[in-house]
């Protein structure tokens, strides 16, 4: 199996040069595409993607351990297909709309400055997470335990207290009506 570590990959088309399964340790990908690609059953360790399009990627049983995403463009990923063991990773500047973290274990996640728009959290371990000035439209949280999750700067999502394990949840006055929005009433500020 091959094994790459502290390379940099730079302004590759993963779709014309695939990137060969293996192990991909302390490695920088730099505004590469791997759009519509199969990064099946690849392990990616301490990793940093900066600028890239990882959209429709193919994620069955794919490895991402203490992995930063910085500018990427992540449309429609299924992160509940990924290995389960070790995933774990932080998101800014990242564009994740339709995607799904299904059922996943992402305790402690950041999501900074990021688009979350209908990206399904159901029955998501999301526990001690940050969501930091981020759009969470028509995001699904159902059943999931968002316990001590800080949600005070991210805005228009809508969320069942009643669905969730919600206990010690961080949330602003002005994402309150967030909370209530099932009950259809007015609040006005």
């Amino acid at each position: 199996m091959n094994y790459t570590e502290d390379k940099l990959f730079d302004r590759i088309k993963f779709q014309e040069e695939a990137l060969e399964i293996g192990e991909y340790e302390n490695c920088v990908f730099r505004q590469c595409d791997f759009s519509n690609t199969n990064l099946s059953e690849i392990k990616f360790i301490d990793c940093e993607f900066i600028g890239s399009n990882l959209s429709l990627a193919v994620l069955t049983k794919t490895a991402f351990r203490d992995i930063k995403f910085n500018e990427c463009k992540m449309l429609g990923l299924h992160f509940e297909n990924c290995n389960e063991f070790g995933l774990s990773f932080t998101f800014e500047n990242c564009q994740l709309n339709h995607s799904s973290f299904y059922k996943t274990i992402i305790k402690k996640t950041t999501f900074k400055n990021s688009q979350l728009k209908e990206v399904d959290f159901t029955e998501c371990e999301l526990t001690g997470s940050i969501f930091e000035n981020c759009d969470l439209s028509n995001a699904k949280f159902d059943n999931a335990n968002i316990e001590r999750v800080d949600f005070r700067t991210a805005f228009n999502y809508s969320i069942d207290p009643e669905l969730n394990r919600i206990k010690m949840a961080k949330f602003s006055m002005q994402g309150i009506p967030g909370l209530l929005n099932k009950y259809n009433i007015d609040i006005e500020s």
